[in-house]
């Protein structure tokens, strides 16, 4: 079982409590103070709080032991509480169990009822983690997601559960966060799974090849246009259209996409004839749509056409639990040395999964054997992460604006990059892009 966490300031009572717990193999640490209850709990492997309700001298009120018990439900809302109170706070333990404490208890305590008590509410909290982890599993399995964090849980569970519907769907988060990941799970278990996914990166549209690039164009509409072309919409017909950076699409072209959504007609560029498309719509962005509303940059009445549900996925900084994992799944089968761990951990982050993913390539390149080390990866030796956000080699940077055509957005994207880092990185490496003749 998980370890009670004894949070007592005076130092004879938390021994006792020890003591008794040692006696009826219950293991339990001890906190002198809610700074230090909060970061015990925060590191794992707490399966009850035992906490005093007054933690200075004099205090009789109750309001520090309040205070505690707020900040650990922030922290695991389902952590199981156990109040110690005498009887001035009383009546604010009481106020705690209907805010969710699992019960209280007087002192002096009774040892029986406290053994008896914990041992039965640490035996439901065990069991309770043993069914989120069987649920975990089923939808890791079923998503074929990889992560071990509750968020990534919650946003892969939502995904599942709303597939099977034909509601649009708006996928938020940073750049190289998995947006990706989620819209390919609700394409998947969807009615329309077996029809196409389209995926357009809609920020990357340049407005006057927008509207031909999404609707199509007929032979002559624009100067150079000889041959009939498909929009995405209709590549998409029966199947889902995964718009990617929607926050970055232009006045016009929001105005365009409503259209399409309010009528399900469009009319292909250069052509008068209505068309009639049956296409589920997934949208992502990195943008705060509803502060990009308030900047007039993005239509309400769009924003509310595309954001019937909303599923957040959260930065990799927030959900480290998530990082030895997925580096693991990347390494296929090679092994980390615990400066690689140490290196992975302490790093920010700020190109997400995609970056996690192109350090990992990196180290399989640069030591295809042996167990992968910090250096590998691209970090200090001491296995502490540079300055620098991202340090990827000039040939790194190279090859991938060499993929790009030249075009530093979408060498940005493959390297997990904002264009912003990916110029400054460029500027340190003295990597200038040739300017190619008109």
């Amino acid at each position: 079982m998980a370890k009670v966490l004894i949070v007592e300031d005076q130092p004879s009572v938390a021994r006792a409590l020890q003591l008794l717990f040692d006696l009826h193999d219950v293991q339990s640490d001890v906190a002198p103070d809610p700074h230090a209850a909060t970061e015990r709990v925060a590191r794992g492997g707490i399966g009850l709080v035992l906490q005093d309700m007054n933690f200075t001298p004099g205090a009789t009120a109750g309001d520090e032991g309040v205070a505690l018990f707020r900040a650990i439900r922030r922290l695991d809302p389902e952590m199981p509480i156990l109040l110690m109170t005498a009887w001035t706070s009383l009546e604010t333990a009481v106020q705690l169990v209907k805010e969710g404490a699992a019960d209280y208890l007087a002192k002096p305590w009774n040892d029986q009822k406290l053994v008896i008590t914990v041992r039965a509410l640490l035996r439901a909290r065990e069991l309770q983690q043993d069914e989120k982890r069987e649920q975990r599993g089923r939808v890791q399995s079923r998503s074929g997601m990889v992560y071990a964090s509750e968020s990534m849980h919650r946003a892969a569970s939502l995904a599942m559960q709303i597939a099977p519907s034909d509601v649009p769907i708006l996928i938020t988060g940073p750049n190289g966060a998995g947006k990706e990941k989620i819209a390919e799970i609700i394409h998947a278990y969807s009615k329309r799974k077996n029809n196409p996914l389209v995926k357009v990166n809609a920020g990357a549209l340049p407005d006057e090849l927008m509207e031909s690039e999404l609707f199509g164009a007929e032979p002559g509409a624009f100067t150079g246009s000889t041959r009939l072309r498909i929009g995405r919409f209709e590549t998409a017909n029966g199947g889902t259209l995964f718009l990617d950076e929607i926050g970055n699409l232009s006045p016009n072209g929001q105005m365009k996409l409503l259209r399409v959504l309010q009528t399900g007609e469009f009319e292909r560029l250069g052509s008068s004839e209505t068309r009639r498309v049956d296409v589920r719509l997934l949208c992502a962005t990195n943008t705060d749509l509803l502060q990009a509303i308030a900047r007039r940059a993005f239509r309400q009445d769009l924003y509310f056409r595309i954001a019937v549900v909303e599923i957040a996925v959260p930065p990799l900084r927030q959900r480290r639990e998530d990082v030895l994992p997925l580096a693991e799944a990347f390494l296929r089968g090679r092994t980390l040395e615990q400066d690689a761990r140490a290196a992975l951990l302490a790093h920010d982050w700020p190109g997400n999964v995609r970056e996690l993913q192109n350090r990992v390539q990196r180290a399989l390149a640069l030591s295809p054997s042996g167990a992968v080390t910090s250096a590998d990866l691209g970090f200090g030796d001491a296995g502490e992460a540079p300055a620098e956000d991202v340090p990827l080699e000039r040939t790194h940077i190279e090859t991938a604006l060499l993929n790009a055509n030249g075009s530093v957005s979408r060498a940005a994207e493959a390297l997990g990059l904002s264009r912003q880092a990916l110029y400054r990185r460029m500027e340190k490496l003295g990597i200038v892009l040739e300017r190619r003749p008109k």
